[in-house]
């Protein structure tokens, strides 16, 4: 097990696709007017990469120029104080192609607000994907 200069856990390309996979929500992060926008979002993994169904707006708009974006999903446990993070950095792309957008809708994938605003969908590559685990020290486990 490899860990960082915290401490933490480095995981692998893998191992971070593997918790993509079982996850939903995730954070995507764009450019908006030169400043940077965080915003949440339900995603799936998808053979192209992390797919977003979404409306008109910040996220279509970063797709549609191919911008560099991040993305981020994580999960915590407060009580044990242990967790994850994965964090993405890859080109998002607005899928028009009737083939892909068929194969997106198959993942069932639900909007982040009602569907009737989230008619497209966008991919973002796994270009670099990074991901640290949060282990618990000996003397939290025996506290617990």
């Amino acid at each position: 097990m490899a860990l960082d200069r915290n401490g933490l856990e480095v995981l692998g390309r893998d191992e971070c696709l593997e918790l993509l996979a079982r996850s939903t929500v995730g954070r995507i992060g764009v450019t908006m007017s030169g400043l940077p926008v965080i915003l949440p979002v339900t995603f799936a993994l998808a053979p192209g990469g992390i797919a977003v169904r979404t409306g008109l707006g910040t996220k279509l708009a970063a797709a549609a120029r191919n911008a560099v974006v991040a993305f981020e999903v994580d999960e915590v446990d407060e009580r044990s104080r242990t967790g994850w993070s994965v964090a993405v950095t890859g080109y998002a792309r607005e899928v028009t192609q009737r083939q892909e957008v068929a194969e997106l809708e198959a993942l069932m994938l639900m909007p982040w607000i009602g569907a009737d605003h989230a008619g497209h969908f966008v991919v973002i590559s796994t270009d670099m994907i990074t991901g640290r685990r949060v282990l618990p020290t000996l003397a939290e486990v025996v506290a617990i």
